[in-house]
């Protein structure tokens, strides 16, 4: 079938407002069999669209799909097992490399202090006599050897002391005399300990005392009488609740001067050597009372 000369064609895609006039539309008959055609090829290329795009949108999905599956199995595929059989988040051991736990500092009780012990009469009772607090039959210090002589205890305070001492003994509640005597080459010490219920009583009763405050010299066990009419040299000092003199002279009655250094030292070796006793009385008791 031929169309008029000149006649733009019949296109199958307008709607039939939109199609061109034909010159021999009035009046005529419209060509049935060119209609029918094309109806049918604007049929096929809707159906080619619709074939392509379910396609299309297929291979969208199934990539879809595939990233978020390869997305979930990740870990998987590091750890080389499935998410499946992996443990909860929370039972997941964490790094170990981690600090090193804390414990909380243990320490020791302070140590007992034998100063303590000394102190008071109440703590201070460990067994004590002249004996005890001055051991054996000599005494050395150095290359000094001292030999033990004599030895008493009293609580009548004021008789083993001269001078000003008894008073002072008497005010503050002296509860013990204690003395003994040591001997080398014609020089004779005596030490007399005299002990109250506190420190402070202790010290107080060293300040109180003067130049005239003595304890009374303690002869026998070989010594001879000595201090008593001559001049001597004297010591005072407290520790704890023990306050300690000395007094140092000749046996033979001589008085001492400032040149007789002998004197000096034995007196001074017998007032470190009361010291040291009184401490290490403090210690054991401290140490025992530790152990219990």
């Amino acid at each position: 079938m031929s169309y008029g000369q000149g006649e733009p064609p019949w296109d199958p895609w307008k709607p039939g407002s939109q199609q061109p006039q034909w010159g021999n539309q009035s009046g005529g008959t419209p060509d049935w069999a060119a209609l029918a055609e094309a109806s049918e090829s604007r049929n096929k290329r809707r159906r080619l669209l619709l074939i392509f795009g379910g396609a299309f949108a297929t291979l969208a999905i199934g990539a879809a799909v595939a990233v978020a599956v390869v997305s979930a199995n990740g870990d998987s595929r590091t750890s080389g097992k499935p998410t499946s059989d992996l443990p909860p988040s929370a039972a997941i051991p964490s790094d170990s490399t981690g600090a090193d736990p804390s414990f909380e500092p243990t320490t020791a009780p302070p140590p007992l202090d034998p100063m303590d012990f000394i102190s008071s009469a109440k703590k201070d009772t460990a067994p004590l006599s002249p004996d005890i607090l001055f051991p054996g039959s000599q005494l050395t210090m150095g290359d000094r050897v001292y030999r033990k002589g004599a030895t008493a205890s009293t609580t009548k305070c004021a008789t083993a002391v001269q001078g000003t001492l008894p008073p002072v003994l008497t005010r503050n509640d002296c509860t013990r005399v204690m003395r003994v005597t040591y001997a080398k080459d014609g020089i004779a010490v005596t030490v007399g300990v005299a002990l109250f219920d506190t420190a402070e009583q202790a010290t107080k009763a060293k300040k109180e005392a003067d130049k005239k405050s003595i304890v009374s010299s303690l002869p026998g066990q070989g010594v001879r009488a000595f201090c008593r009419t001559a001049i001597c040299r004297t010591t005072t000092n407290s520790y704890g609740r023990y306050a300690y003199f000395t007094i140092s002279g000749f046996t033979n009655g001589k008085d001492v001067t400032d040149k007789d250094t002998k004197v000096f030292t034995t007196g001074d070796d017998l007032a470190e050597f009361t010291f040291r006793q009184i401490r290490r009385r403090g210690e054991a008791q401290a140490s025992a009372a530790a152990t219990q």
